[in-house]
C-alpha cells in the first residue's frame, strides 16, 4: 500500500509541475483540426490516439523543460517559489529524466503518424524548447509561447491529411494570438519580479496598463481569425453562435483584469480561457455533425 502511494504522489508531483490541468487550452484545437481534417480525409482510430499521445508527450516534455530553465528564477518569485523543482519536491536530474522521457513518447508517437511527422518532430520539439529562454532576450516572448502552441492544430491536421492545407493555418492563427493575448495577462502578476531578474515581458517593459492595451488588440486579431475559420472551412449557423459565445467570453475576460486590480487573474486565465478552448471544439464537432446530419 505504501508503494502504491508513493507512485501516486509521485504522479500527482509530475503532474503539477507540468500544470497538466492546463493541457484544456490548447487540446480542443487540436482536436478540432482532426475534426475538420477528416472531411476529405480518413481518419482511424489509431491516429487518433497517436495524437493523443504525440500532443501529451510534446506538452509535458515542454513544461517540464520550461521549470528547469526557470527553477533559479522560480525560487527566487514569492509567486512560483512552492513550485516542485525550487521546493525540493522534485529533483533536477528527476526532472531532466521526465523530459526525456516524453520527448521520446512524442517522436515515437509521431513516427506512428507517418515518416513526414516523424521528421516535423525534431524541429517542433526544438521550438517548443526555445521559448523558455525567448524572456531572456525579447518582450515579444507571448508571441513565441503562441507560435509554438499553435503548432499543436498543424501537426494534428498533418498528423489526419498527411500533407499541409494553407486554410489550418486561420485556426493556428486564432490559438497563436489566443494564448499570447492572455500571457500577457498572466506575466502582468510578475511584472515587478521580471523587471528585477531581467526577463523581458510586454507588462515589465510597457507597464501593466499598455500590456492590457496589448492584449486586449492581440485578443481582437485572435477573435476575427475564429471568424476566418468560420469562411475558410465553410462552416454552419452552430459554429458562428459559438463564435458569439467566444467574443463574449473574451470581453469578459478583459473586463475581470485591470490594471489596479489584478486579483481576477486566475479566473480570467483559467476559468474564462478553459471555456473558450472547449467551446470552439463543441461549436466545430456539432457542425461536422449537423453536416453529416
Amino acid at each position: 500500500m505504501h508503494i502504491k502511494n508513493s507512485i501516486i504522489e509521485k504522479i500527482f508531483i509530475y503532474g503539477r509541475m507540468v500544470k497538466f490541468s492546463h493541457t484544456v487550452f490548447a487540446l480542443p484545437f487540436a482536436l478540432s483540426a482532426v475534426v475538420l481534417a477528416q472531411r476529405h480525409h480518413t481518419l482511424t482510430w489509431p491516429d487518433l490516439f497517436w495524437i493523443l499521445m504525440a500532443m501529451f508527450g510534446a506538452r509535458s516534455a515542454a513544461m517540464g523543460f520550461n521549470r528547469i530553465t526557470d527553477a533559479e528564477a522560480d525560487a527566487r518569485n514569492p509567486r512560483t517559489e512552492n513550485r516542485e523543482i525550487p521546493r525540493k519536491r522534485l529533483s533536477m536530474a528527476a526532472a531532466k529524466i521526465f523530459v526525456g522521457i516524453f520527448s521520446l513518447l512524442f517522436i515515437f508517437s509521431a513516427a506512428m503518424l507517418g515518416k513526414l511527422c516523424f521528421f516535423l518532430s525534431f524541429p517542433v520539439l526544438g521550438i517548443l524548447f526555445f521559448y523558455s529562454y525567448t524572456k531572456r532576450f525579447t518582450w515579444t516572448a507571448h508571441l513565441w509561447l503562441g507560435f509554438a502552441i499553435s503548432l499543436a492544430p498543424l501537426g494534428a491536421w498533418i498528423a489526419v491529411a498527411k500533407s499541409f492545407d494553407p486554410e489550418i493555418l486561420w485556426l493556428c492563427l486564432a490559438l497563436l494570438t489566443y494564448i499570447a493575448g492572455f500571457d500577457i495577462l498572466y506575466a502582468c502578476q510578475d511584472a515587478e519580479f521580471d523587471r528585477q531578474w531581467g526577463f523581458y515581458s510586454i507588462p515589465s517593459v510597457f507597464g501593466i496598463s499598455n500590456a492590457l492595451a496589448a492584449a486586449r488588440l492581440i485578443h481582437l486579431l485572435s477573435y476575427s481569425a475564429f471568424l476566418a475559420v468560420f469562411f475558410a472551412f465553410g462552416m454552419g449557423e452552430i459554429y458562428l453562435l459559438t463564435g458569439g459565445c467566444i467574443g463574449l467570453l473574451l470581453i469578459c475576460e478583459h473586463g475581470l483584469v485591470r490594471a489596479d486590480d489584478l486579483r481576477n487573474i486566475h479566473i480570467a486565465f483559467f476559468h474564462v480561457n478553459s471555456l473558450i478552448s472547449l467551446l470552439l471544439f463543441i461549436g466545430v464537432l456539432a457542425d461536422e455533425l449537423l453536416r453529416r446530419g
